[in-house]
């Protein structure tokens, strides 16, 4: 099995620098179309999978994202390492506009998304207590202190609806909470990659302190899109370093992001729904088809 590096990129990251036999390539899926064609490659040797989360010219909204079928579309090209860069809001002085932090927990405040491959006919119960991969967290972690930026190991991830911006109310709760940035994308997105038994880590690129701040107000567009600019450099230095630290020889997780389907099915084989089995080939064919 060889590996196949993903990315997503988020809001300012477009595209990847420096893919060689570079192309973009259309897939289907049984969930509908993914945000964008996907620009595939090889950087340093490894083959690499880039989809604009929200499509070239940011056409998605962050509850419109496909994100069944974006996860769906990279597990069957072979993707088995998925790393995510997107912009967040900080609940943290010292997590500053400019800084990036590499997520290891996430509380998950979305309401109007499919948050899972399965369903009646088909269950399935995996663990997300602890949803990144340990070791891709902390290899994207050395990446992106390889290019200078100054870089977080990790941070809890406040996953809201949006499209809009919190309230000051909102801010100081999440914040209470303990959270360490505020997003909109990555989840589900973490939960189907889990069920899709694919590695993933979440670069988080600081661009604001979203409204709890008293020094700064509220939310200002314009200031996040002129630190999305430096926030996007950075991201495909990190991404352009990541390949030459996983190599292409795939080796199975240590932490079994690879085996999360295991023992997760819990629908009698004799009762499934074949429809939907169907659906599930590239997601769960390894355990579906046994």
């Amino acid at each position: 099995m060889e590996r196949m590096i993903g990315v997503m990129g988020g809001s300012g990251v477009y595209e990847i620098d420096g893919l060689e036999n570079a192309k973009w390539q259309k897939l289907d899926t049984p969930w509908g179309d993914p945000s964008d064609e996907i620009l595939t490659g090889s950087l340093d040797g490894v083959k690499m999978a880039f989809l604009p989360r929200h499509g070239r010219g940011h056409v998605h909204t962050p509850t419109t994202v496909p994100y069944r079928a974006n996860i769906d579309a990279l597990k069957r090209l072979g993707v088995t390492d998925l790393l995510s860069v997107s912009a967040c809001g900080s609940f943290r002085e010292e997590m500053a506009p400019g800084d990036f932090v590499v997520v290891d927990q996430f509380i998950d405040r979305t309401f109007a998304r499919e948050k899972s491959f399965f369903g009646t006919g088909c269950v399935a119960h995996v663990s997300v207590a602890h949803p990144v991969c340990e070791r891709l967290s902390g290899l994207a972690y050395e990446a992106a202190r390889a290019t200078g930026v100054t870089v977080h190991k990790g941070g809890t991830y406040l996953a809201m609806e949006g499209p809009q911006f919190s309230s000051i109310a909102e801010s100081k709760m999440y914040r209470a909470w303990g959270c360490d940035v505020i997003g909109m994308t990555n989840m589900p997105e973490a939960k189907l990659a889990r069920e899709a038994e694919i590695c993933y880590a979440s670069v988080a690129m600081i661009t604001d302190f979203d409204s709890w701040h008293p020094d700064h107000g509220a939310v200002d567009i314009n200031a996040i899109i002129a630190t999305l600019g430096a926030n996007s450099n950075n991201a495909k230095s990190l991404v352009a370093a990541l390949p030459k630290l996983l190599t292409s020889a795939y080796t199975a997780c240590d932490h079994e992001c690879d085996r999360a389907l295991e023992y997760a099915v819990m629908t009698a084989p004799e009762k499934r729904d074949p429809t939907l089995v169907a659906k599930l080939d590239a997601v769960a064919g390894r355990v579906l088809n046994r």
